[in-house]
């Protein structure tokens, strides 16, 4: 019996009402065309202000996929996740906007979940992303290396400022910060700076941690070029190992500007580029931690059989496990009940303001090969065994 089919386990915190709620969510999910209209549908009423889309989103999407409005409602989340011994960490799913404005609150409003989560073992890690500080535009041309404007100088230095604010702030309050990774177009820009802030914040702990998007070529590449660099200016590295979520804009964007796919040819390629990474990590905890953020039950399986390989402890603190909110809780709460490091993404923030990351989180699921259908399996068969 594959060891992550318990759904007793999986579902231990779930009423029979929530789990048909969730397999009614997630059968819509599970149809590409209806998913694709209902996505188009919702964005469209949320950006006109129909009065009534913020009460079914919350008791839908919302509440599937998020743990609250504010950090202080998603708190409930919070707790019942670390009843079980898993971590929650914050994700400010604000999307989509622009302007200076935004950037700066919402650098705010990450330097007060820092506040607000340190000495709480529940919250182990902090989470941003590098468009939610400045414009993709902006990480593009500075990635390019080309000649910046004056304004556009001094715009990219307030970017860098928000990213040094936070990681400064994390490590004066020594709580590990990631960063996450978007399109490829916009990433050197991000790399370079989080490197920038390795070598400033990391100098006896990884507190600043870089994402990694597998399903990328050249990433294992980067991957020992930043570890020689990290040797030569002795600094330590922290990595959240995904395989990625653009897939489809990154095709499309390479075929219509005519530059090679940066995408694995294939899933399979993918999952051995993901594999890879985990040997990646594996062979060097010296200097390199890293989350796991995987659904995938194999990838799940074999980083726990390399740790026991290694003799390694469950907790080992450079190996972390992690999923979304919502989502694979049979691999979640299978690894905290063996002691593992395991956290959940756990996004929050105003309904209207998180509708493209619920859309996007929708889309992803779909186009991601036996997902939904796996989430439904277990719900049906967690709801059979009840019946029992």
């Amino acid at each position: 019996m594959p060891i992550f089919n318990d759904t007793k386990v999986a579902f231990a915190d779930k009423s029979d009402a929530q789990l048909r709620k969730a397999y009614w969510m997630f059968k819509m999910i599970e149809q590409p065309t209806l998913t694709s209209l209902g996505t188009s549908v919702l964005n469209f009423t949320v950006h006109n202000n129909f009065p009534f889309v913020n009460g079914i989103v919350k008791n839908t999407l919302f509440e599937q996929f998020c743990g609250g409005e504010t950090r202080e409602e998603s708190m409930k989340a919070v707790k019942q996740l670390f009843k079980r011994g898993v971590g929650s960490i914050f994700d400010y799913s604000i999307e989509g906007k622009e302007d200076e404005e935004t950037f700066d609150a919402v650098c705010k409003e990450i330097k007060d979940i820092v506040r607000f989560s340190v000495g709480n073992p529940a919250i182990p890690f902090i989470v941003f992303k590098p468009t939610a500080f400045g414009r993709i535009d902006l990480y593009e041309a500075v990635g390019k290396g080309a000649e910046l404007t004056t304004s556009q100088k001094e715009e990219w230095a307030r970017v860098v400022k928000r990213f040094d604010e936070v990681c400064s702030l994390c490590h004066e309050h020594d709580k590990k910060v990631m960063v996450d990774a978007e399109e490829t177009w916009m990433q050197d820009a991000a790399d370079h700076l989080c490197e920038e802030m390795m070598e400033k914040y990391n100098q006896q702990k990884p507190i600043v941690w870089n994402t990694i998007q597998m399903y990328r070529t050249g990433r294992l590449e980067y991957m020992e070029a930043n570890l020689q660099r990290a040797r030569e200016k002795n600094y330590f590295i922290g990595y959240k190992i995904v395989r990625g979520a653009y897939m489809e804009k990154e095709r499309a964007r390479a075929a219509e500007k005519g530059y090679a796919d940066p995408i694995q040819p294939s899933k399979d390629a993918s999952d051995k580029n993901y594999n890879a990474g985990i040997d990646f990590v594996m062979d060097h905890l010296d200097k390199v931690s890293a989350f796991f953020g995987t659904h995938n039950e194999i990838s799940s399986e074999l980083i726990m059989d390399k740790m026991k390989a290694k003799s390694l402890d469950t907790d080992n603190p450079h190996v972390y496990f992690g999923q979304l909110y919502g989502m694979s809780d049979n691999i979640t709460f299978y690894l905290s009940d063996k002691g593992y490091n395991v956290a959940k993404y756990l996004p929050y923030g105003p309904v209207k303001d998180v509708v493209p990351y619920l859309t996007r989180r929708a889309r992803e699921n779909t186009s991601v090969a036996g997902q939904t259908g796996r989430e439904l399996g277990l719900i049906k068969k967690e709801l059979e065994r009840r019946k029992k």
